[in-house]
C-alpha cells in the first residue's frame, strides 16, 4: 500500500456500470501499484504459509505443498481505498475455505490477523474470509502474480477495500477479538466496506 494518509484520494466519478462501482470510486483499466516500503522478493524455496493462533494444531505449507492444494478460478471486482475500482479481474488461487479444511479453528475465534513478508498486517473478521468470500491468489490474468502486486501470493478479499487483501501473504493468525493491523493503527477503518465508504476509523 502507498504511504498516504489524507482526504485527497484520486479522481472522483459518479457510480455507474450497473451499480458495480461503489460511491466515490472511479473505474480504471490499469492496475496501480501502491506499496508502503520496499517490495519483498521471496525465494520460492523459502516461502511458507501458516495457519496459527486459535487452531487445534498450527499448519504450515511450503510453496510446493501449497500449490498441490486444489486451485480455483475467481472473477472479481476490486476496490482500492485510493478510489479506483477495477472490474472483472481474473485470478487463480486457493480458497480460504479449502485451507480451513486443514485446520480445526476453535469456536472462540472471531477475527483473523493476516500477516505478510515485509511485516505488513491487516485485521479481518473470520466470517469475511469464509464461504467463498476470500482466497490466496497465485496467478492474475493468467500469469504468475508479480512481486509488485503481492506475488508470489497475496490474500484477496474482494468485497472489502483492497488494503485488506494483504500482499506477500505469509499466514493467518486466528484471534478471539479484533485487533488493528498496520493501516488500522494509523487511523484507517477497522472493517473497510467500499459500499459504506469506510476509509477512516471515523467512517465505521
Amino acid at each position: 500500500m502507498a504511504s498516504f494518509f489524507n482526504k485527497g484520494f484520486g479522481r472522483k466519478r459518479d457510480s455507474d456500470t450497473s451499480g458495480r462501482i461503489p460511491p466515490g470510486q472511479y473505474e480504471t483499466h490499469d492496475f496501480p501499484v501502491l506499496t508502503a516500503g520496499p517490495t519483498p522478493r521471496i525465494p520460492l524455496t523459502n516461502w511458507t504459509f501458516s495457519l496459527e493462533g486459535l487452531v487445534d494444531t498450527p499448519v504450515q505449507w511450503t510453496w510446493e505443498e501449497f500449490n498441490a492444494l486444489p486451485h480455483q478460478s475467481f472473477t472479481n471486482d476490486i476496490h482500492c481505498v485510493t478510489k479506483w475500482t477495477k472490474l472483472d479481474t481474473h485470478w487463480e488461487g486457493v480458497s480460504i475455505e479449502t485451507l480451513l479444511e486443514h485446520a480445526n479453528v476453535k469456536p472462540e475465534a472471531t477475527h483473523v490477523m493476516a500477516y505478510s513478508y515485509g511485516d505488513y498486517t491487516t485485521n479481518i473478521p473470520l466470517e469475511d474470509l469464509r464461504h467463498g468470500k476470500a482466497f490466496v491468489g497465485l496467478r492474475f490474468e493468467g500469469q504468475p502474480l508479480t512481486p509488485e502486486h503481492g506475488g508470489p501470493a497475496r490474500l484477496v478479499v474482494p468485497h472489502l477495500y483492497f488494503w485488506k487483501s494483504a500482499k506477500w501473504i505469509k499466514g493467518l493468525r486466528f484471534m478471539d477479538a479484533d485487533k488493528a493491523g498496520f493501516w488500522e493503527r494509523g487511523g484507517y477503518s477497522m472493517y473497510g466496506d467500499p459500499w459504506k465508504e469506510q476509509r477512516y476509523r471515523s467512517d465505521d
